[in-house]
């Protein structure tokens, strides 16, 4: 395999690595701690793990749907010269676009050391009048709102009830991958939902919106997470054996603002950066040992499956249903038990779960896990993606 100093794939003028992570415990509910305590915390974690001094940091890339600012992490952190700092606007889909982002940076020779986080309080907050709000969610007030339709739950429910429709997808499939992540999450020591669950459960569950019943949602929590991505030349020399980022791209639906106008509700935004991403890491499907898939809500697992590739439009449900994405099946899924039942980080706990996995310092680690993904899902179908291989 070539030295990390000479890999090179397309869209990467020099390699990155994904070089500490840190998380704090998470807890359902409000905290009683301040959101920027929990990120400054998660953030720490991350760049002791790396090896590196606060001071360092070159770059930051903070959540869009977070409190804390790079000014935050300058102050906090004493940071002399910062660099780089931006936002990625993708909702869940931002954190693993915000590896390509950092990627970017530190191949255009911008920064060293780029720091991502998440920090959440468990709190929703009022999702209709942020979506009226905000820019690219202007169709959604015209189109679904008024209809009655403003939060994730409602806004994504119709895309699971036509799968059901065109390809015979039942309910139980969809509790197939609530009960994985459940089973997942019980020996995961960092995950809040422990309880084992049934099929029977998962029907027994309230229904939130047709088709989706509360097992299907993912959790409310509070917690922060964190990532550091570093020049390739510098994580030789750095605390842990680096994690190489292949690749990354992220991609946008069709009528990206408005899922009830697009013309096809059962493709994601993933379809469209999967192929470029697998071609630009120059690995196969079955070169994947681990995933971590943003599971927002049961049924975006199981498209996302199918618009990455490791089946066939509709063949999804039977992906599922035959244990595929359990530990020890074909492609194991979140390991730590993912939105579903470790706790909702908007997706930077699946980049830190996927870091373990290679580091073969997980909870529930995949045996022999060399090369994994993880993907990103946000706002109304916009997808991202990002193949990791371990130095």
């Amino acid at each position: 395999m070539p030295e990390l100093s000479t890999l090179h794939r397309p869209g990467h003028s020099a390699p990155a690595c994904v070089t500490g992570v840190g998380e704090t415990v998470y807890s359902r509910g409000p905290s009683p701690r301040s959101n920027l305590a929990l990120q400054l915390e998660a953030a720490l974690a991350a760049v002791r793990d790396a090896g590196l001094q606060p001071g360092e940091i070159d770059g930051i890339v903070p959540s869009s749907l977070g409190s804390a600012t790079a000014e935050d992490f300058i102050e906090n952190f004493g940071i002399a010269d910062l660099r780089f700092s931006a936002t990625v606007p993708m909702g869940g889909a931002s954190a693993v676009a915000g590896l390509q982002l950092a990627s970017a940076v530190i191949g255009a020779g911008i920064c060293r050391h780029v720091l991502l986080v998440v920090g959440r309080d468990g709190r929703s907050g009022n999702i209709g009048a942020r979506l009226r709000a905000t820019p690219q969610f202007r169709t959604v007030a015209e189109f679904e709102t008024p209809s009655g339709a403003f939060a994730p739950v409602e806004l994504y429910a119709p895309m699971a009830r036509r799968h059901m429709a065109t390809y015979g997808t039942r309910s139980e499939d969809f509790a197939q991958v609530a009960l994985t992540m459940r089973r997942h999450a019980m020996t995961q020591p960092n995950a809040l939902m422990k309880k084992p669950i049934t099929i029977a459960d998962h029907q027994a569950s309230r229904l939130i919106a047709d088709p989706f019943r509360l097992l299907d949602c993912s959790l409310e929590s509070s917690g922060a997470a964190a990532v550091v991505v570093s020049a390739a030349d510098r994580a030789a020399d750095l605390r842990r054996r680096p994690v190489q980022i292949l690749a990354t791209a992220e991609g946008h639906p069709d009528s990206p603002s408005a899922i009830t106008q697009r013309p096809d509700l059962l493709t994601l935004g993933i379809a469209k950066a999967a192929s470029r991403a697998f071609e630009a890491a120059g690995v196969a499907r079955e070169d994947i040992d681990v995933a971590a898939i943003y599971d927002c809500f049961t049924y975006i697992v199981l498209c996302q499956l199918e618009d990455l590739g490791f089946c066939a439009k509709g063949e999804g449900a039977a992906f599922v249903r035959d244990g595929h994405i359990a530990l020890g099946g074909r492609l194991p899924v979140n390991p730590h038990g993912g939105l579903l039942s470790q706790a909702h980080m908007v997706g930077m706990n699946h980049i830190v779960e996927l870091m373990r996995q290679l580091r073969g310092e997980a909870a529930n680690q995949v045996a022999g896990a060399r090369t994994g993904l993880v993907t990103g899902y946000g706002d109304l179908g916009d997808g991202s993606i990002a193949i990791l291989r371990r130095g």
